[in-house]
């Protein structure tokens, strides 16, 4: 039950986020590991088995390491226990995180627009001001704000990959649909503009240059191409750690 496995962890499952932490100050990070790793147990929680039951079980499992008083001899349950106690994070919004991730289990399409963007708010937005108020942040909807335009950054990412697992990820595919998508994160990337803590705001340092591509072209998204240039990650993680923006 160490810091170090929690940033294995992460390190292999979310190198990206990985980068982040890693640019952030050495007391952020002792709080961000935890939470990252909890992210990432409880995302692949619903794609280990194609037997519904078991990503159910899996995902109440962790809801229980959540609501339990003690912690649980676990890598990542156990710090982030401890992180939960230290930095009196909202049991309910971790709640919301994982009962969203039912919505993987089962594969349905979104019903509409607004079951989409309750699930990147529960998701994305939910853990952005998870890591915020752990890092000292106040601004619950800038954090949420953030969290949801980079949950839909990433989740554009990941569309041809659910497409070839039989899902439809979106509740509209049309190239306009789309990328209003984008132009909404954006919006929402500007009214969060430095009001949320630094080390929680470097997570989402491609968001921005991932949704101006698919402003400009809505079909990067089918096509699997989205994605910056190396020297654009290394830099703009860069101007993110010095200047706190994204």
């Amino acid at each position: 039950m160490s810091l170090e496995a929690c940033a294995e962890i992460v390190q292999r499952g979310d190198p990206d986020r990985f980068a982040a932490v890693m640019a952030a100050p050495t007391a952020a990070r002792a709080r961000l590991f935890p939470l990252y790793a909890f992210n990432l147990e409880v995302a692949r929680a619903p794609w280990v088995s194609k037997e519904p039951m078991i990503g159910e079980m899996r995902l109440q499992w962790w809801r229980d390491v959540v609501a339990e008083p003690a912690p649980r001899a676990h890598e990542v349950a156990g710090p982030f226990h401890a992180l939960i106690q230290e930095a009196a994070l909202p049991l309910a919004v971790i709640d919301r995180l994982i009962e969203a991730r039912i919505h993987d289990v089962y594969g349905e399409p979104f019903a509409d627009g607004a079951a989409f963007d309750a699930f990147l708010d529960d998701t994305a937005g939910g853990l952005m001001w998870l890591a915020a108020k752990a890092c000292g942040g106040t601004d619950e909807p800038a954090a949420r704000a953030l969290g949801w335009a980079m949950g839909l950054a990433n989740y554009l990412r990941a569309v041809p990959e659910l497409e070839a697992r039989g899902r439809q990820p979106l509740p509209d595919g049309r190239a306009e649909a789309v990328q209003a998508l984008a132009k909404d994160g954006l919006q929402r990337l500007a009214t969060a503009k430095g009001r949320v803590p630094v080390p929680a705001t470097l997570a989402a340092w491609q968001a921005r240059g991932l949704l101006r591509q698919v402003v400009a072209n809505p079909a990067l998204v089918a096509n699997g191409a989205m994605g910056l240039s190396e020297f654009a990650l290394r830099g703009g993680l860069l101007w993110a750690a010095f200047t706190g923006r994204v």
